[in-house]
């Protein structure tokens, strides 16, 4: 049976949105190789990693801090953020009433959609001055990493959830017909053959995790350094574009696009990551 016209211009349609969507993704990447190049080639890669420190205006270039500082945060944050996602799903689909359930969702929905300046502002006038009674000075990597996983939470947890809820009934009831316990079944059965939505749950909040901007540029504290703990202050490679980029000119400016290069690369290296778990499930 020949498809119908309507199912052709739809078809077509589909196929020349998914263009346009690649088109989009290439012509950044473009962008980004175009505006890094000249510094590349005047000044070579291993400055960026060898420099003394950051200080565009004599020529120093090292991106080594900001580079550490987006890296321990997202890494604090998807640490504490995982677990506390996926376990609430679990929860909320396999234990909890279906009222306190349907409640937490709600809640987490709502999370999602309050904008990042936000979590930023909040984090600046509660958790700094708490964070700053424990150990000065509060604005810290510490507090970059909390208010990361309030802001990659929602993500997990509802990709955790929509996860689980794909899970078929069929083997439920396979384990409920064998004498399985509840917490059997999860561990057993529910979470490996969730775990592909799960992994894609942990990689999409990672990727937020990095790119983040504004809310880790208010509660960081901006310090061009490496922490030696987590009280210290940092700088996130993000956070050092939307600071200097307004003024910068020259090779400053270049090295800013070398910033957006390294965190380009950061996600494609992710998603690299990811389809590589992906595939190692479907064939395993």
């Amino acid at each position: 049976m020949s498809p119908s016209r309507s199912e052709v211009i739809l078809v077509w349609t589909l196929r020349g949105m998914a263009l346009l969507a690649a088109a989009i993704v290439v012509l950044i990447m473009l962008f980004l190789i175009w505006e890094t190049l000249p510094i590349l080639q005047t000044i070579g890669l291993a400055r960026f990693f060898n420099d003394p420190d950051w200080h565009p205006t004599s020529e120093e270039f090292n991106l080594l801090p900001m580079l550490w500082g987006t890296l321990l945060v997202t890494a604090g944050a998807v640490l504490i953020a995982t677990p506390l996602g996926i376990f609430s799903a679990i929860f909320c689909h396999y234990y909890a009433p279906s009222v306190i359930a349907s409640l937490y969702r709600r809640l987490i929905e709502l999370l999602a959609g309050i904008p990042s300046v936000v979590y930023g502002f909040w984090g600046l006038v509660v958790l700094v001055p708490i964070i700053g009674r424990i150990h000065p000075p509060g604005a810290s990597l510490l507090t970059g990493i909390l208010i990361l996983t309030l802001m990659i939470l929602p993500t997990i947890t509802l990709l955790a959830d929509a996860s689980l809820a794909s899970v078929p009934p069929e083997y439920l009831r396979g384990c409920a017909a064998i004498g399985l316990g509840r917490w059997a079944t999860v561990r057993g059965v529910v979470l490996p053959a969730a775990l592909s939505g799960l992994l894609t749950g942990v990689i999409l909040g990672t990727g937020r995790a990095i790119g983040e901007t504004m809310a880790v540029l208010m509660v960081c504290g901006n310090v061009v350094q490496i922490p030696m703990n987590v009280f210290d202050p940092v700088r996130t490679l993000t956070a050092n574009i939307a600071l200097e980029m307004a003024y910068a000119v020259g090779n400053h400016r270049a090295a800013l696009f070398v910033s957006g290069s390294v965190l380009m690369a950061m996600v494609v290296a992710l998603v690299i990551v990811a389809e590589l778990l992906n595939k190692g499930q479907i064939y395993e």
